[in-house]
């Protein structure tokens, strides 16, 4: 059986759903459910027997100690984290507790789990810490792609409590020697994402006729990775990987936002087109969010040339693929389009016009 933290959230869910669907092998799912986890996600395991779902807070040791005890995992996978840089600086408490001190409180749980085990199955045991590139800073058009070795230079609360996270879970290994992987990945996209995040954000306020924000002149620069694409990587390194190392995760798409806008937009004209004029006419330009980094661009070739990896989707296919999705799932965002979620959009969105 394999542990995972996160596992109703976004990247979490996908590789719950995507590692079920091509495994024998059990998942216990551990996942707090605050507003971005969501069952809803997960409705297709209900009486899978594979699927052990338990709601608990990543932070809480001694459940973790329990769970530890009762089910003996093999590895775990940690994608539980706060993610939207908009929250950490609007609430920055909430990151440094469950980035921080739950990433500890699960390493602490883990490594006195795994000093219980034979010399065998201490070697196979396995930590693998789901990161992302933000930890790296900002990159100018001219710089090199982030690598493995370039030094972490976080600029938003976010990223800084994920940096911090990183440093732990690579210390654990140096000084315990609890057999631990870190992958740092890009921007993910596709199904199953909260509509706070640019892609499903931009979609439902398409599909709402209301405006459709980009932040500054629209030219900060991401690289996009299907989620898809993603599941598949976390499972190359757990399978493979090498305890200690880190392995960045990129889609090989570096695109500006508001390439992503007017990609998203073309793409809904042609499958859901408006009445009259085209869904670039809600575009509006609002105020960028403090200390907006400019640039953030993936090296993923390690990945590749240590473990056989590379993405399967292009930025276009997989847009496709994501733009559809949502379109046939219109419930789903109703549902997770709460009023806590509505009252976020207030506060972030509302004095940025």
């Amino acid at each position: 059986m394999i542990l995972v933290t996160g596992g109703a959230g976004f990247i979490g869910a996908n590789f719950v759903l995507d590692w079920l669907s091509a495994s024998d092998e059990p998942v216990l799912n551990v996942d707090k459910l605050t507003y971005a986890g969501n069952l809803r996600t997960l409705k297709s395991l209900q009486g899978n027997l594979r699927h052990v779902f338990v709601r608990a807070d990543i932070c809480d040791q001694a459940a973790l100690d329990a769970l530890f005890a009762q089910y003996k995992p093999r590895a775990v996978l940690h994608f539980a984290a706060e993610s939207h840089v908009d929250r950490s600086i609007h609430g920055p408490a909430d990151f440094v507790q469950t980035n921080v001190f739950g990433t500890f409180a699960l390493l602490e749980a883990a490594r006195s789990f795994w000093n219980t085990l034979n010399d065998a199955d201490k070697g196979a045991f396995r930590f693998l810490h789901v990161s992302t590139d933000e930890v790296f800073g900002s990159l100018s058009a001219a710089d090199p792609q982030f690598s493995e070795t370039t030094p972490y230079a976080p600029n938003s609360p976010y990223s800084a409590t994920k940096a911090a996270s990183d440093h732990f879970v690579r210390a654990y290994h140096h000084t315990y020697g609890l057999p631990v992987l870190t992958t740092n990945c890009s921007n993910n996209y596709g199904p199953y994402q909260f509509p706070e995040k640019l892609i499903p954000l931009i979609i439902a306020n398409a599909l709402g006729d209301k405006p459709l924000p980009v932040y500054g002149d629209g030219q900060n620069v991401r690289d996009w990775l299907y989620v898809g694409d993603h599941c598949s990587a976390i499972r190359e390194v757990l399978a493979r990987g090498l305890p200690g190392e880190t392995y960045n995760v990129g889609g090989w798409n570096e695109k500006k936002n508001l390439e992503v806008v007017h990609a998203l937009c073309d793409l809904l004209d042609e499958l859901r087109p408006k009445k009259a004029g085209s869904y670039r006419d809600q575009i509006t330009y609002v105020t960028d969010r403090p200390g907006h980094d400019r640039r953030y661009a993936i090296d993923a070739r390690k990945l590749e040339r240590e473990l056989g990896w590379k993405p399967t989707q292009t930025f276009e296919t997989g847009m496709a693929k994501t733009a559809r999705w949502y379109l046939d799932n219109q419930e789903w965002v109703a549902e997770v389009a709460s009023g806590n979620y509505r009252e976020w959009v207030e506060t972030n969105y509302a004095k940025r016009a």
